[in-house]
């Protein structure tokens, strides 16, 4: 057998052609390996919604936290106040332990009977004796008081050490939220700056036909409804017309009840739904609504509470005020306050939840629309209840 030939290695211009193809290859593999789909506009639409309802949640928490904050800034003004005040106490009372413990002092360096044993004037002796005992009683009464002033000055001063502390964990918890809000609304925010002016033209509009099919959604239902009630009204018209047709065919056997049927609950057909009845001029109900009209086109502003902007509870917390009515600050905390209201009985001036979280809250105004506060980069607007999940509404 003859000797095998080692192959040749292959030149150093071939070599190099083949280090570039492979490293070419390897690119041409990567870029394809983590290329992305660019998104969809629904897509973005999306991720924007979310986005913004995860940073209004956040924004309640934050207006929870920052009304917990000023209560408890409050309190802890007032504790220390108290403080200084019991430590003015303290020093006065310090100030009369030692001008009475010098006294004492003074009239005590010497035993008693050695003094009276020493003394040319006996009877002066136990004249000072007595004062002697009176010194010896304040100095027991100042002494108590002291001890009694200092228990309430530790407590106090504990007290003030505890609300401080939870001051200071409220406000840790009131930049957290101010972060997440801020980081939210910054990622909405780029995503929608990845978008053309004519792509964002294109989401306002599927905004605007999305709130015109609910609202025309919202419209059916009602009508549906009114048909239902009108329906079950004509039903108990005639019911009531045809026992009234008996008894006067038959007044012999008539009773009381079925000669005289013609009683309102039988007659009045209940409210429709959705369209309750304007309120009252000058009622409590019309303030309300006419400060929420006043404020329509102005900023959405989280955390504002007006008069330039507000947030959602920010919005019916004033309007409230227009009407003298103190709200809570956050819309969870206003759910709490007052009497729940079914759909079909809502009022003008009612406050209406939505989310089941209860983070998002409105003025009603009648005919199946709210006034809102709608989120960053919106306007305040009229807006019909069946937009959002509803939740369910209070009357203050």
């Amino acid at each position: 057998m003859g000797k095998r030939r080692k192959p040749s290695p292959p030149s150093r211009a071939r070599l190099a052609v083949l280090t570039t193809a492979v490293a070419g290859g390897a690119v041409l593999a990567s870029g394809t390996a983590h290329a992305e789909p660019a998104p969809t506009l629904a897509s973005v639409k999306e991720q924007v919604d979310r986005l913004n309802e995860e940073a209004e949640q956040a924004i309640e928490r934050f207006n929870g936290f920052q009304e917990k904050q000023q209560k408890l800034q409050g309190e802890a003004n007032r504790i220390q106040e108290k403080v200084a005040r019991g430590q003015d106490a303290m020093n006065e009372l310090r100030t009369q332990l030692g001008v009475v413990g010098a006294e004492q002092y003074r009239n005590n360096g010497i035993d008693p009977g050695i003094q009276l044993m020493l003394d040319s004037d006996p009877a002066s002796y136990l004249g000072r004796a007595s004062v002697q005992d009176q010194v010896a009683g304040s100095w027991t009464s100042l002494l108590k008081r002291a001890q009694d002033e200092q228990r309430k000055l530790d407590q106090e001063r504990a007290e003030a050490a505890t609300t401080l502390a939870d001051l200071d964990a409220v406000g840790a918890s009131l930049n957290a939220q101010k972060n997440e809000i801020q980081g939210k609304l910054a990622q909405s925010e780029a995503l929608l700056n990845k978008l053309s002016a004519e792509e964002r033209a294109k989401i306002n509009a599927q905004e605007a036909a999305d709130k015109a099919k609910a609202a025309a959604q919202q419209a059916a239902a009602a009508e549906r409804a009114k048909a239902a009630e009108k329906e079950a009204a004509d039903k108990a018209k005639a019911a009531a017309k045809e026992t009234a047709g008996k008894g006067a065919a038959t007044p012999q056997t008539a009773s009381p009840q079925t000669a005289a049927p013609q009683t309102p609950a039988a007659n009045t057909p209940p409210p429709a739904a959705n369209t309750p009845a304007p309120p009252a001029a000058g009622g409590r109900a019309a303030a309300i609504v006419q400060f929420a009209y006043a404020q329509l086109g102005k900023p959405y502003g989280w955390s504002k509470t007006g008069p330039s902007s507000f947030d959602c509870s920010g919005l019916t917390g004033a309007a409230y005020r227009a009407a003298d009515v103190s709200l809570p600050r956050t819309s969870q905390e206003q759910w709490k306050v007052g009497t729940r209201i079914g759909r079909g009985d809502l009022q003008p001036g009612d406050l209406v939840f939505f989310y089941p979280d209860l983070h998002h809250v409105g003025v009603y105004i009648g005919d199946g629309k709210m006034i809102h506060a709608p989120r960053t980069g919106k306007n305040i607007e009229v807006l019909s209840i069946g937009v959002m999940p509803y939740m369910g509404a209070v009357r203050p």
